[in-house]
């Protein structure tokens, strides 16, 4: 079982108080002398780790780059990114049935969903490395945002993408930020296999959440989501709840969760329950979960129109899932009706996100409805992308046009 507690002792490996560690076997790698996504010595993830964890009262500035302290360099090719809201949507809070129900949307960051956090960081340490080319297999979110972040660094980009799977909205975005595209005949997961064998020969930087400073990019959706709550309640909230696909998001949460506890600004009691959410045609990590295993088992085949959770084995699934048994959270499957339902209920709120985010809003409600989660909770649920990165399905769960006379008279008696 992964090993994921911090420490401050550094080793040889350090470079300015930064290295990377293995989760499994705690080998200690310098973190910039050679491209690496995963241990040498037994091919476990890596975390970044530090000298020290900075406190709440160190951050300054707005969005990922308040969180320097943190982060492995003071600035990054940035756009910029982060500094998303957190929604208030009170008739949804009324209906599920909970205390306090807000909503973190990370599809207003600049390429429409949070995979900006992790790349601002990720190109960041490209550029460091020195290396000429970027990568990543895709579902869209990940293509759209290494695209942009690509192209404001000046650097070629490759993104593979499972062919016919992806939404128009986010090939759109890749390819006008100038990425060359492939469109793999297979899956998802077949995708990151050829990208990763790419990796491994030299011929590309792989951007996808195996990379880990990815992730510590993402965690910073966290250090914001809590200190947004606490100004605004005065409180931590007791759950936070996000869709999963390569669980990346999810193992973020529970780093930044970590490093705030060993910095003092986080009690034991103040953390979250971290609870993920799943597609029922795609739902491994669920899988794990219920069935108490250490480790999920790759679904080859998967299907749910939340595309960009459309994963049938989560990478990140050996950081995700101690995060998730440590602070005493769940995750559950929910369908694909159920989360058109919970895409709509956000939309009745002014939030509109693509189905994947539903997810989140469409777990909570299940796991409200069968007591898993109490009325008293506090909660905050992530959404992870704009509606507009999938314009078909908000087409397909939004309300049909009308057509009328022209002719004023006409317009209103249709209106009745």
């Amino acid at each position: 079982m992964a090993t994921l507690e911090l420490s401050t002792r550094v080793p040889e490996a350090a470079d300015d108080g930064v290295w990377l560690a293995c989760i499994e076997c705690g080998a200690t790698l310098a973190p910039f002398d050679d491209v690496v996504y995963t241990c040498p010595e037994c091919d476990g993830l890596l975390e970044v780790r530090y000298d020290r964890y900075p406190a709440f009262e160190e951050f300054s500035g707005r969005g990922v780059w308040r969180y320097a302290a943190a982060l492995p360099f003071e600035s990054g090719v940035s756009l910029p990114e982060g500094d998303t809201p957190l929604h208030e949507v009170p008739r949804l809070r009324e209906d599920v049935g909970v205390r306090t129900l807000r909503v973190k949307h990370e599809g207003m960051n600049p390429t429409g969903s949070f995979k900006d956090r992790g790349m601002t960081v990720g190109v960041r340490v490209a550029r460091e490395l020195g290396v000429e080319r970027l990568a990543c297999a895709s579902t869209g979110n990940t293509s759209a945002a290494l695209a942009a972040y690509g192209a404001r660094a000046g650097m070629e980009t490759l993104v593979l993408l499972p062919a016919g799977k992806v939404a128009a909205g986010k090939i759109a975005q890749a390819s006008l930020h100038g990425a060359r595209i492939l469109e793999v005949d297979g899956n998802f997961d077949d995708c990151l296999d050829v990208v990763q064998a790419l990796a491994e020969r030299g011929e590309v930087y792989l951007l996808n959440s195996l990379n880990p400073f990815r992730l510590e990019g993402q965690k910073t959706i966290f250090f914001e989501l809590l200190e947004e709550f606490h100004a605004d309640e005065g409180r931590y909230p007791d759950r936070v709840v996000l869709p999963a696909g390569n669980a990346g998001n999810t193992a973020a949460l529970y780093k930044a969760l970590r490093e705030l506890v060993h910095a003092g600004s986080l009690t034991d009691d103040d953390v979250p329950k971290i609870t993920a959410v799943q597609a029922e045609g795609s739902a491994p990590l669920v899988e794990a979960i219920e069935e108490g295993r250490e480790a999920v088992e790759r679904w080859d085949d998967v299907e749910t129109r939340a595309t960009a959770i459309r994963i049938g084995y989560p990478v990140n699934a050996p950081k995700a899932l101690p995060g998730i048994r440590a602070t005493g959270g769940t995750a559950v499957a929910v369908s694909d009706e159920a989360i058109t339902d919970a895409q709509r209920d956000l939309a009745r709120e002014g939030v509109g996100v693509e189905p994947a985010s539903a997810a989140s809003v469409a777990g909570l409600r299940t796991l409200r409805e069968s007591g898993v989660v109490d009325a008293d909770e506090d909660v905050v649920c992530l959404t992870t992308g704009h509606l507009l990165k999938d314009p078909d399905a908000a087409a397909a769960a939004g309300t049909e046009p009308e057509p009328v006379p022209n002719d004023v008279d006409a317009v209103l008696d249709h209106l009745g």
